[in-house]
């Protein structure tokens, strides 16, 4: 072909075709790069903002009792006990039972030589001589001049006179008689007697012992105690007085005997809070019929609670104490936080009984994270991400 030729028109349409083909593809491919950053954009804010919703696991509250028992020291002390004082002064003259030692009612442990007392109750005898002798002399004056009366030799004067002696005489006579009877029933408290069956479980004094009267002197000088039943004194906290009953019974432990329990039942309250401990003393007995357990000692006593409800309990970790107070963080059907305001009833460790706040159905976040407040939207996890989460016996039910 000559160069002069003119060139084919084909080649030119071919061309132009090609050339809108690539520009097309072009737009195509920044087109869907384009659509690809947005889209990408798109998943990424979503992602965030789903990232940003904190994610939560909750537990609904445990209403079985996990434990009804309370644990309190208790003393134990003799059912009776008696401090003995002597009732006369002087020397302690003998005794014969000591520390450890059964007697029995009426038994003498001890005599008092008491000499001033001895020289008293003679005086008052020889007094009572002489006011019987004056009284016996004044009545047969007065039946010698009633033998007169009917001479006129006696006047009626004189009679009503020696009837009024008489009468003074006799009254003088009763009163040194009762005075005799006093200082012969102090004579008879010198011997010191055991009051009741027991053990003498202290001995204050020793052959010779100046004795002093009464009971605000010094310590007595024996305490006998029966033993053959203890009382056990405990202070029970104000609100779980309510939940122990008079007949209940309690598990002793002592640490004398670490590997036995001994049964005791409540018997008395004092019905009474006091003011500066906050609790309520309450009396349990104790049978001791075998002698193996001693007054005075510290026991430990566990107690049966006697409750009209099984309360709730949550974990320990869901529990928020911050300035608005002791809260929990709760879920609500749409997912979002509220906060209740609780009350403790026992803390038992990880798991905290309530005693008000809460309801049996509430979805109770068990570790609330920082900066959760009212309204915000969490996301449930874990069992209570469907349907209601399982608590916390079902938790504890075996495998099958």
């Amino acid at each position: 072909m000559s160069p002069h030729e003119p060139r084919s028109p084909v080649s030119h349409r071919k061309l132009g075709i090609f050339g809108v083909v690539a520009l097309i593809a072009a737009g195509l491919v920044v087109g869907t790069g384009i659509r690809a950053r947005e889209e990408q954009g798109s998943k990424l804010k979503a992602w965030t903002d789903d990232q940003a919703v904190p994610s939560v696991a909750v537990t609904l509250p445990n209403a079985k009792a996990l434990n009804a028992t309370i644990d309190l020291p208790g003393r134990l002390e003799a059912y009776y006990r008696a401090p003995i004082f002597a009732r006369v002064p002087g020397y302690l003259k003998s005794w014969s039972a000591d520390i450890g030692a059964r007697v029995k009612a009426g038994q003498v442990i001890a005599e008092i030589e008491a000499p001033d007392l001895d020289q008293q109750l003679l005086q008052a005898r020889a007094d009572l001589a002489s006011q019987q002798s004056s009284a016996r002399l004044s009545e047969a004056t007065l039946n010698r001049r009633k033998t007169l009366v009917a001479s006129n030799f006696v006047s009626a004067q004189e009679i009503d006179e020696r009837t009024a002696d008489l009468s003074n005489k006799n009254a003088a006579v009763r009163s040194g008689q009762a005075n005799v009877e006093r200082l012969e029933a102090l004579a008879g408290y010198k011997k010191i007697t055991a009051p009741f069956d027991g053990v003498v479980t202290a001995r204050d004094t020793d052959v010779g012992a100046l004795i002093n009267s009464g009971g605000g002197s010094g310590p007595a000088m024996f305490v006998v105690s029966d033993i053959t039943k203890l009382r056990v004194y405990i202070n029970v906290p104000q609100n779980y007085v309510p939940a122990i009953k008079i007949g209940a019974k309690a598990a002793i432990v002592l640490p004398e005997y670490p590997n036995r329990t001994f049964q005791a039942t409540v018997e008395a309250s004092s019905q009474a809070v006091d003011v500066a401990s906050g609790t309520t003393r309450m009396q349990l007995g104790l049978d001791n019929s075998s002698g193996e357990l001693m007054p005075g000692g510290y026991a430990s006593v566990k107690l049966s609670l006697q409750r009209d409800a099984a309360p709730l309990s949550i974990p320990a970790s869901a529990l928020i104490f911050n300035g608005s107070g002791l809260r929990v963080a709760t879920v609500g059907p749409d997912d979002k936080v509220l906060f209740k305001p609780v009350t403790i009833a026992r803390d038992l460790g990880k798991e905290i009984e309530l005693a008000s706040g809460i309801a049996a159905d509430d979805r109770v976040i068990t570790a609330p994270p920082d900066g959760l407040s009212d309204g915000d939207q969490v996301r449930v996890t874990g069992a209570g991400a469907k349907g209601k989460p399982a608590t916390a016996s079902e938790k504890q039910a075996p495998k099958g």
